[in-house]
């Protein structure tokens, strides 16, 4: 059954609309993944749903007594004395004959609240970002609407919180219930979505399944729609060639195909290109040192809360760190003691040398509202040196999808995804080989996400990570420190889904070192510490040629995969393709043993 729909909707602010006659229909039982660039429009339109904004043109239609719920990106609590207390007001007043429906609601709000693990007699002014956030959501809840409506959800939830929002999704949004929500969070949008809607240059577009399935089916869209294009302009020049030479012929004209022409002009006016990606390019400082950051035994604690307990940690040259855990755990406090900004109680921190460190605050707090964006990129200067080349900074804002025109503006005029955008523009203009990014994942649109992974994945130095990004870390990181309570950190090999595989097994000692690529530590050990047991003669000869013998195998895996998806590959003899099939499943579990070897005898290596 059809709960709501968006007809024929039109709204601009400027010249650009961001809904152009576009249409939209919410049934029973649907979670919508809502997503497009920043400033696409997508929280205009909510707020449009909600009644919160007018349209310029359309209409939508809701079915008799819908009821709605928003939460909004950045929530705000009424001011009271309790948690509870702004929840109820921010609700809305409850009449006097609906004192049942009231105690009913305020039993729910309970139930909720203490699902997202919250106290309802917190004082709302000492709430944290996250703490608003999972209070908003709770109330949404506990409000039971027929249509939820989600704004950047995960932004300021941690992964457990992420975790249970996407359980009560599942749970309570069968049956008769809808959501819509705007998230860029990939892996929640696989989990949760029965739907992708995209809103692209003004237009909804519907995709069946979750976002696996629209990555899948929207490089086909985009082809298709290319290829159109190409045919349209093809038609358009000859058309636009007739016209030329008709006129220097002096012949008598076609008025019906001069109609038609104009026609043409009139819709290839009006076509609205795709936008441009972001251009980045990371600029990178010379090689560190092989070691970049050693701890040894440090700790640190405010008040009688323990931060950090006896952490002895070695970061190397190269190592992709993730670092994981609750809200407040002190992912943030721990960056500022590796970067020695901070220093820790007890213990001691020690730096490699060439260091070049770059900061991504998670806050934005570097950033100076009043400042215009060239100052903020380059101050004092119109050109940026990136590498081995030199770039005009209007050239550079504009690798950012920021226009010339907005140059001069104010950092303050910015939206949520613009500073992001600004940030890592600043950023990547100055060479760094260590950095830093705290949660670099907020308000950006999954185009500029994607391409900042690869960059990422490129980058030749060393990462810090903190992101609630689940498909982020798993993309990027080596190692994952986790926060395990009482100030104990533990550090695991790969990314977020390796920890996750590992963790439930609670046996240090089946667990590969966290560090495969820079071998040398054993799980559990300090940093520092000697090993055990040495290599003999033979077995440093095995660990000296395992580097190459990797290398080789992957090299002829990616040459077979290559190979295999070449567009004539199928026409091969049966035995041929049955082959390179059973090569490439030994190669895999060649790679497999050689790792494993690699690792064991790195972890009895001398360091």
């Amino acid at each position: 059954m059809t709960l709501l729909c968006v007809l024929d909707a039109e709204l601009a602010f400027g010249m650009t609309p961001l809904l152009d006659m576009a249409s939209l229909c919410v049934q029973e039982g649907e979670r919508i993944g809502f997503i497009g660039r920043n400033g696409s429009g997508k929280s205009s339109l909510l707020a449009a749903i909600t009644g919160r904004l007018a349209l310029d043109g359309g209409e939508i239609r809701c079915r008799d007594g819908l009821r709605l719920a928003l939460v909004e990106q950045e929530p705000q609590l009424p001011s009271a004395a309790t948690l509870r207390e702004a929840l109820a007001a921010r609700s809305g007043p409850a009449g006097a004959d609906h004192d049942a429906e009231h105690w009913r609601s305020a039993t729910r709000l309970q139930e909720f609240l203490q699902r997202f693990d919250l106290d309802a007699d917190l004082a709302p002014e000492k709430c944290s970002g996250g703490e608003r956030k999972r209070a908003a959501l709770a109330l949404a809840f506990a409000q039971q609407p027929d249509v939820l409506l989600l704004d950047e959800p995960t932004n300021h939830l941690d992964l457990d919180g992420i975790e249970k929002l996407e359980t009560l999704l599942i749970e309570e949004q069968r049956g008769q219930r809808a959501a819509i929500i705007i998230t860029h969070d990939r892996r929640f949008l696989d989990r949760v979505a029965t739907r992708i809607i995209e809103l692209d240059r003004g237009a909804l577009r519907s995709y069946p399944g979750n976002f696996a399935a629209y990555e899948a089916r929207k490089d086909l869209v985009l082809q298709s729609e290319a290829l159109e294009q190409r045919r349209f302009d093809r038609f358009w020049k000859q058309e636009e060639a007739w016209v030329r030479k008709g006129i220097e012929a002096r012949r008598t004209r076609n008025e019906g195909r001069l109609r038609r022409l104009e026609r043409l002009r009139t819709e290839r006016d009006a076509r609205r290109e795709r936008l441009g990606a972001v251009a980045m390019r990371i600029g990178s400082a010379e090689r560190s040192g092989r070691v970049v950051a050693e701890l040894q035994g440090v700790s640190k604690s405010f008040g009688q809360r323990s931060i950090v307990a006896d952490l002895s940690l070695r970061l190397m040259r190269g190592d992709r760190l993730a670092l994981i855990g609750a809200n407040g755990a002190g992912k943030t406090t721990l960056i500022q003691i590796i970067l020695g900004r901070l220093a820790p109680d007890a213990g001691t921190v020690r730096h490699g040398t060439r260091l070049a460190v770059a900061v991504f605050d998670q806050q934005r707090e570097s950033l100076d509202p009043d400042k215009t964006l060239i100052d903020t990129i380059s101050p004092g200067s119109d050109w940026i040196e990136i590498g081995p080349s030199r770039k005009h900074v209007i050239a550079y804002l504009g690798d950012f999808l920021f226009p010339p025109q907005r140059a001069e503006a104010p950092v303050r005029t910015l939206s949520g995804g613009e500073r992001n955008r600004l940030l890592l523009a600043r950023l990547f203009a100055r060479p760094s080989n260590l950095l830093v990014l705290d949660e670099p994942t907020n308000d950006l649109d999954m185009e500029t996400l994607e391409l900042l992974e690869a960059n990422l994945a490129d980058y030749e130095g060393t990462l810090l990570l903190v992101s609630h990004d689940r498909r982020f870390l798993d993309n990027l990181a080596t190692q994952c420190l986790v926060a395990e309570g009482s100030g104990k950190w533990k550090e695991y090999v790969g990314g977020y889904s390796d920890w996750l595989r590992q963790r439930p097994q609670q046996q240090p000692a089946q667990i590969a070192p966290a560090r495969a690529l820079e071998p040398g530590l054993k799980p559990g050990s300090k940093a520092g510490a000697r090993p055990t047991a040495k290599l003999n003669f033979q077995e440093q000869r095995e660990l000296d040629s395992l580097p190459d013998a990797i290398e080789a195998l992957e090299q002829e895996q990616a040459a077979l995969h290559a190979r295999m998806a070449g567009a004539g590959y199928h026409r091969q003899a049966p035995e041929a393709i049955r082959n390179d099939r059973n090569r490439v499943r030994e190669i895999e579990t060649l790679l497999e043993e050689k790792l494993q070897r690699w690792v064991e005898l790195g972890a009895r290596a001398q360091p």
